[in-house]
């Protein structure tokens, strides 16, 4: 039997656990505008990526016309490059993507055939660059017999003269429609490099 003096005192007795009562906050909801803010934010981003994509990088490009057959095919979707024509000039034989004055923002997607300097003649359906006759092996025989001729044309500074592979069914360069003359057109009128064919796509290959 315990004494008085054996029996804890209150301050002594065992902890006990003390009863919480939980509580579940609710999450504090955002204001509505606040919400459309932010769709309009990601949307927003996500137009400044694609369009730095598009601008800088590379873009989907869709063909319309025959003018470069057999090279390219009317409805064939192909990929264009930017980096190389912003910190390079196009080459001799590029497929690009490019502009016409008088156009717009229209694409043609033609070969480059003369670039700044060139002396570029056309007899017999050959090409000759600088007075030597150039081989072409993306022409096809049949497309490219209609005897067309060209006189001697010099490219200017900063112009390239484009031509389609189509020869006989294209229009560019060598019947320029703006004055009805042979004209190049501008650097800055060429907007990309054509690289490969995406689509279809059991028709996917490069293009040189």
């Amino acid at each position: 039997m315990q004494t008085q003096d054996e029996q804890l005192k209150p301050e002594e007795q065992p902890d006990k656990p003390q009863e919480t009562q939980e509580t579940q906050e609710t999450p504090e909801k955002k204001p509505l505008w606040r919400e459309l803010l932010s769709w309009v934010v990601t949307l927003g981003m996500a137009v400044v990526i694609a369009f730095a994509i598009r601008t800088l990088l590379f873009e989907p490009v869709r063909v319309d016309g025959e003018s470069m057959c057999d090279t390219l095919q009317d409805g064939e979707i192909m990929i264009v490059t930017k980096p190389e024509y912003l910190i390079g000039d196009p080459q001799f034989g590029d497929v690009v993507i490019c502009h016409y004055p008088g156009r717009g923002n229209t694409n043609f997607v033609k070969r480059v055939i003369g670039t700044p300097g060139d002396v570029i003649e056309i007899r017999d359906d050959v090409l000759y660059r600088n007075g030597e006759p150039v081989d072409e092996p993306y022409l096809t025989p049949g497309r490219n017999d209609k005897g067309f001729d060209m006189a001697p044309y010099t490219v200017g500074e900063g112009k390239y003269f484009v031509a389609g592979d189509n020869r006989d069914n294209s229009h560019d360069s060598r019947n320029y429609y703006y004055n009805g003359m042979p004209e190049a057109i501008d650097r800055d009128m060429i907007k990309g490099h054509v690289r490969w064919v995406a689509f279809p796509f059991d028709h996917m290959r490069g293009i040189e």
